[in-house]
């Protein structure tokens, strides 16, 4: 593997940061995680302005211009001789000397990295797979605003290992009021009487990338969307339920705190949306 390292290709064992980066010793930092399809990069330009607005929320110059971070992107699938692959872009405050103060980082220090994507079990889309409420709550927002996507993650990593501990696939974490928010990686939906629910982002959640696809695509479909909170209960109540995200697409769930959604089985709105989705995947490549 060739890694991106501030505008160089090095080989993996030499792609190496200071100590001192302030993304390793306070998580100061930004993502993304984008999918390659045949070589191209999926939604690159929604992932490109979501990651201008979280270096716009945490005072960071970005290194590069937008279009230049865009063709090194998919510079680094090419180098690497990837068609189908998983990439992800961090960007970190930079070296530094010990403290919160920003201005101490002259630099910053951007990687990206890529690597074959390996294709989810089919039998998680075939058999669904299991979630769990767990007791970790999301960050308030006017703690942590949702809408950066950083690499300060022990958040979800705590609700995550709730979810291995409960047995589960993912951790779906509650608001500070209580409402359902989102996976520790994903964003959730539910459907109900033919209608498509999911949390409003007034909740305190990240706006997926794909989650804004499915709302699309729902809407083109005729399919009824309600954004709203809701509280964990009426999740049991669900008919189908799903999460999304930019690697696992659609998924379907199919057991919540070990009890069954709907007949336990994948529904037929979420195999809908999921060839939907798919769909425009095989539409963009042809553009």
């Amino acid at each position: 593997m060739l890694v991106y390292l501030n505008g160089e290709f090095v080989p993996k064992q030499n792609a190496m940061v200071s100590v001192f980066d302030h993304g390793f010793l306070y998580g100061d930092g930004i993502y993304e995680t984008l999918r390659a399809y045949g070589g191209s990069l999926f939604l690159a330009e929604k992932h490109l302005f979501r990651l201008q607005h979280s270096a716009d929320a945490i005072s960071l110059k970005l290194p590069l211009p937008l279009d230049r971070i865009g063709g090194a992107l998919t510079e680094t699938v090419r180098v690497n001789g990837l068609r189908d692959a998983y990439v992800r872009i961090q960007i970190s405050r930079g070296p530094g000397e010990i403290g919160l103060d920003p201005a101490l980082c002259p630099a910053p220090t951007m990687v990206i990295t890529a690597k074959q994507f390996t294709d989810y079990p089919q039998n998680y889309y075939e058999q669904g797979v299991s979630v769990a409420v767990v007791e970790t709550r999301r960050n308030h927002p006017l703690a942590l605003p949702p809408s950066i996507k950083g690499t300060n993650f022990l958040n979800n990593i705590l609700a995550k290992i709730e979810a291995i501990e409960a047995g589960a696939y993912e951790g779906i974490m509650l608001n500070w009021e209580g409402f359902v928010a989102e996976g520790t990686i994903s964003n959730i939906f539910s459907v109900r009487d033919s209608e498509l629910y999911t949390p409003g982002l007034e909740v305190g959640i990240l706006e997926g990338v794909t989650r804004g696809l499915i709302l699309e695509l729902a809407a083109r479909a005729g399919i009824a969307v309600r954004e709203r909170a809701f509280p964990p209960e009426e999740l049991s109540m669900a008919d189908e339920c799903f999460i999304t995200n930019t690697t696992m697409e659609v998924m379907p769930v199919t057991r919540i705190d070990g009890r069954p959604v709907g007949t336990g089985r994948p529904g037929p709105m979420t195999a809908r949306l999921l060839a939907a989705y798919r769909n425009e995947v095989a539409r963009c490549l042809k553009t």
